[in-house]
C-alpha cells in the first residue's frame, strides 16, 4: 500500500511586516536603549542588511502593532477561555478545510490528525485533538515537535501508519506562531520568523482519487546540537527564575548552524535519493525548508550538481519568511501544480535537533 498526497492548504495570516517596518520599529528601540546607555551599543538595522543575510522582504503575522511598538515588540494576542478555540486550532481548521477540499473528501472520513509544530501552546490537552474536534474528523490525534522538520517527521509518521493498514487518512498540519518565540530585539534574529498554517491529507492509494502525489519513500534523521535552541519550558518556575530570559526566546548561533547543517542535510538528501536510486536529473522539483536563501542554494548545488533554476527549487521565504516546519509545506502547495505525472520531487525540512527529513514524491 502507498500513501497518497491529495490536499494542501495554507492558511496565510492578513497582517504583514515588511522590512521597513520592521527595521524602523527595530532601530526606535535601539536608540531609546543607547540613549539609556547600553553596552555595548546596540547597532542599527536595516532593510538591505536584512534581504542580504537572508532573502526575506516580508512576513505575515497575527498581530503586527505588538511587535511593532518599540517599548513592546512582541505580538498581543488576547488570553480565551478554554471554553474558546486555541489560536493554533482556529489557524489548522482553516488550512485543514483547504486540504480537504482539495482532497474532495469529508473531515469525518479522516483517521488520524497530526499537529506537527515547531511550538504548542499549551501542554495538554493535545492541539491535535482540538483540532480534530473543531474539524469534526474520527479516529485520534496528537502533537509531535521536532522543531522545523515537524512536518516532514509528521508525512513519514501518517505515511508509515498507511502502509501498515492501521489507517486510511491522516491529516498533517503545522499551525506555526513563530512571532511569539522570536526574540523581535535582536538584531541578528529579529527579521527571521513569520506566522502561517499548511495542512496536508493522506490516503491509502485504494481510496484516493486520480492524481495527487505518491509518497515513494521517507527518511529521518537527528544529531543533536545546542546550537539552535529554547529553553522555555514547565520547569521554568521550579528554577525560581520567573523572569523572562534571553533564552527563553529562539536563539542560534548562525555561523555554526550554516556550516554543521548544510553538510548534513546534503549528505542526507544525497544519501536518500542513492538508496532509492535516484539520479539529480530526475528530480523535477525541490521544496526546502525556508529558512535561508542562501542555505537552500547551497543545497540545491549539491544536490542537483549545479545551480537550480528557480522554478525546480521555488523560494516563498521572500514572502513569508522562515515559517519552522510549515516553510517547505508552503513551497510545495504553491509550486507543485505545474508537476504532471511521473514527475519527481524532493520535499525537505531540518533545523532544532538537529534534525533533517525528506520525503520522495512522485505525481500519479
Amino acid at each position: 500500500m502507498a500513501a497518497i498526497i491529495t490536499g494542501s492548504g495554507v492558511y496565510t495570516p492578513s497582517q504583514v511586516i515588511t522590512n521597513d517596518e520592521l527595521v524602523a520599529a527595530f532601530n526606535a528601540y535601539a536608540d531609546r536603549r543607547n540613549a539609556e546607555g547600553a553596552e555595548p551599543p546596540i547597532p542599527h538595522s536595516s532593510a538591505d542588511f536584512i534581504r542580504s543575510a537572508s532573502g526575506i522582504e516580508q512576513r505575515h503575522v497575527l498581530d503586527k502593532t505588538g511587535v511593532l511598538d518599540s517599548a513592546r515588540m512582541f505580538p498581543s494576542l488576547p488570553g480565551r477561555s478554554d471554553e474558546q478555540p486555541g489560536y493554533m486550532a482556529e489557524m489548522a481548521v482553516e488550512a485543514c478545510t483547504d486540504a480537504l477540499a482539495m482532497a474532495g473528501i469529508e473531515a469525518g472520513q479522516i483517521d488520524a490528525v497530526i499537529c506537527a509544530a515547531s511550538n504548542h501552546e499549551r501542554a495538554y490537552p493535545a492541539i491535535a485533538i482540538e483540532i480534530q474536534q473543531l474539524l469534526g474528523t474520527g479516529g485520534f490525534g496528537f502533537d509531535m515537535n521536532v522543531a522545523c522538520s515537524s512536518a516532514t517527521f509528521g508525512i513519514q509518521a501518517a505515511a508509515d501508519m498507511i502502509r501498515s493498514g492501521s489507517i486510511k487518512r491522516a491529516i498533517v498540519t503545522c499551525p506555526e506562531i513563530c512571532s511569539a518565540h522570536l526574540e523581535w530585539r535582536d538584531r541578528d534574529c529579529h527579521f527571521i520568523f513569520g506566522d502561517v498554517c499548511t495542512a496536508l491529507v493522506l490516503e491509502d492509494e485504494s481510496v484516493a482519487k486520480a492524481g495527487g502525489f505518491r509518497i515513494d519513500s521517507t527518511r529521518c534523521a537527528t544529531q543533536f546540537s545546542n546550537n539552535i535552541r529554547n529553553n522555555d519550558g514547565f520547569l521554568r518556575r521550579t528554577h525560581d527564575q520567573m523572569e523572562d530570559r534571553r533564552d527563553m526566546q529562539f536563539m542560534q548561533n548562525g555561523r555554526k548552524v550554516f556550516k554543521e547543517v548544510l553538510p548534513m542535510v546534503s549528505a542526507h538528501i544525497g544519501s536518500h535519493m542513492a538508496d532509492e536510486g535516484i539520479a539529480a536529473d530526475a528530480l523535477k522539483r525541490l521544496w526546502l525548508h525556508q529558512a535561508n536563501k542562501a542555505m537552500n542554494d547551497f543545497i540545491g548545488r549539491k544536490v542537483l550538481g549545479r545551480v537550480p533554476e528557480p522554478a525546480e527549487q521555488p523560494n516563498i521565504l521572500q514572502d513569508y519568511a522562515n515559517t519552522s516546519s510549515a516553510g517547505s509545506i508552503i513551497a510545495f502547495a504553491k509550486h507543485s501544480a505545474d508537476l504532471v505525472p511521473g514527475d519527481r520531487g524532493l520535499i525537505c525540512s531540518f533545523g532544532a535537533g538537529y534534525s533533517v527529513g525528506s520525503v520522495v514524491v512522485t505525481r500519479v
